[in-house]
């Protein structure tokens, strides 16, 4: 009886030390859900506050300046209208294609016919340039040969009575004479011709011949220089024989007499005095008077070439003015 008796006395001290009933009565459980429907928007703003705090930044990014803001954010396109061109592009046409090809084909051609025109006009102004040079050249020609003529002409009467003179018995008679002559025979600049080329070098060293259009007058001026290259051929061989008749003369005549009939400018006078010619033989005599005679035929044929060309230079000269109308 005993034990049974201390087991209430037990409980009876659980009960005391543990509450008397584990589940609160119902107007407990009402203060507490009041109380915990209290406390939850607390925590939801704190919750809220926390995310609208900014991110924590390291600390290479807090020694960084800040980028400045932009004063015109990126505007938001959701709402926008989007206005789309009126014009449909359709398929062209053939015949716009061909069109266009044809404006573009003129186009370029009409260029290329105003550049053409360009060069034309410009080749046809250098043409009449070197014409009008060329017509100085001649006309400069034209008044040397004029007076090449008349030098060879006298030239012939000097040869022929120096050669009457010398083969005559009474030459120790007229010897002044006889050197007078002799100095003139050897003098070749007064009927020595020295074309003024120039302009027709330039024409066929630089090509320039094919400004000419005109054949006529392409094939007088190749006509006229092939003259002139002749007569310059003909000075080249003539100076050869006067050469020679020097050689020839030291056998007959004294080199101090043709000093004496010189002056200062080199210009020879007629001397008053028939001074005597050297001793010599029949055999140099011949000689020297064979050397005269090449002298006076090449004479003859150079004065009658430098008449043909005399006539070539004032052909070339009127038909480069009549087809390129120069005064």
């Amino acid at each position: 009886m005993s034990e049974e008796q201390n087991i209430p006395e037990e409980r009876q001290k659980d009960e005391a030390v543990s509450p008397k009933n584990e589940h609160p009565p119902p107007q407990d459980n009402e203060k507490l859900q009041t109380e915990v429907q209290n406390q939850k928007p607390a925590h939801k703003s704190a919750e809220s506050a926390d995310n609208l705090k900014p991110p924590a930044q390291s600390k290479e990014a807090a020694t960084q300046p800040a980028a400045p803001s932009t004063l015109n954010p990126k505007p938001s396109t959701a709402n926008m209208e989007v206005h789309h061109h009126g014009h449909v592009h359709e398929k062209k046409k053939w015949k716009e294609y061909l069109f266009q090809f044809l404006m573009l084909f003129l186009a370029v051609f009409c260029g290329f016919l105003a550049e053409y025109q360009l060069e034309h006009t410009i080749e046809h102004q250098r043409e009449k340039q070197f014409i009008q040079s060329l017509v100085n050249d001649i006309t400069v020609d034209t008044a040397r040969i004029k007076i090449i003529i008349e030098e060879r002409t006298k030239r012939e009467q000097r040869l022929d009575s120096l050669t009457l003179l010398l083969n005559n018995d009474s030459s120790a008679f007229n010897t002044n004479k006889i050197y007078f002559y002799a100095v003139t025979a050897a003098r070749s600049g007064a009927f020595r011709f020295f074309a003024n080329d120039g302009t027709m070098q330039q024409l066929k060293n630089s090509g320039a011949f094919r400004l000419i259009r005109n054949r006529r007058v392409v094939d007088s001026i190749a006509k006229y220089d092939v003259s002139i290259r002749n007569i310059l051929r003909q000075g080249e061989v003539e100076e050869t024989l006067i050469h020679e008749y020097r050689t020839a003369s030291t056998k007959i005549f004294n080199a101090l007499i043709f000093d004496r009939m010189s002056d200062a400018n080199n210009i020879v006078h007629l001397l008053s005095e028939n001074f005597p010619l050297l001793p010599y033989q029949q055999s140099e005599l011949a000689t020297w008077n064979y050397r005269i005679h090449s002298m006076k035929a090449l004479n003859k044929a150079n004065r009658r070439d430098v008449r043909l060309l005399l006539q070539q230079s004032n052909n070339l000269l009127t038909t480069l003015k009549k087809e390129y109308h120069l005064d």
